[in-house]
Formats: structure tokens, sequence, C-alpha cells
């Protein structure tokens, strides 16, 4: 999810150029909801995983807010799998 939407922040962050700058906004017009809708998706998919691991509230808030700032998801994706397998691995997550 997090590749979702840092992928379609980036769109909107193009969209949103395409229309100041070309007075067009027939892409921010499908962009935005389209990322809106992706956000919360995330967003609950975080919280499935916070609730999963056992994360503080505090890194659920940053996981969560990762997804506004393009290519943060990214970075935070990778560190958050990264962190989440290792957990797995050592057997210290819970299981569903």
């Amino acid at each position: 999810m997090a590749w979702i939407v840092g992928i379609m922040l980036l769109l909107v962050t193009a969209a949103t150029l395409v229309k100041y700058l070309a007075d067009d906004e027939r892409w921010i017009q499908w962009v935005g909801p389209a990322h809106g809708f992706l956000y919360v998706l995330y967003l609950l998919a975080t919280i499935d995983l916070a609730f999963r691991v056992r994360w503080s509230v505090v890194k659920t808030v940053g996981v969560c807010l990762a997804g506004t700032i393009p290519f943060l998801s990214f970075v935070v994706e990778h560190r958050v799998t990264r962190r989440t397998m290792a957990l797995r691995d050592s057997g210290a997550a819970s299981t569903p």
C-alpha cells in the first residue's frame, strides 16, 4: 500500500503542477480523489499492522503521516518491512 500511495502522491504533485502551470484541471480531478481513497486504505492497513506487531501510537502516527510527503512512503515502507520481517523471523510478533 505504501508504494501505491507514494506513486499516487507523486501523481497528485504532478497533476497540481499541471493545474497551475498549464491551467488544466482534468488530471487533478481524478488523481486527487483516487489518492484520497487509496490513502484511507493505507491508513487502515497501517493500523492493522500496528495492532499485529504492537507498535506505539507515535510510531503508528509517523507511518500514517509518511503517506503525505512525496518519496517518504517509499523510505518508511522499506524500513518497516525490514523490521517487521525481523520480528516475524525472531517470533516476537503476535500471530493473527
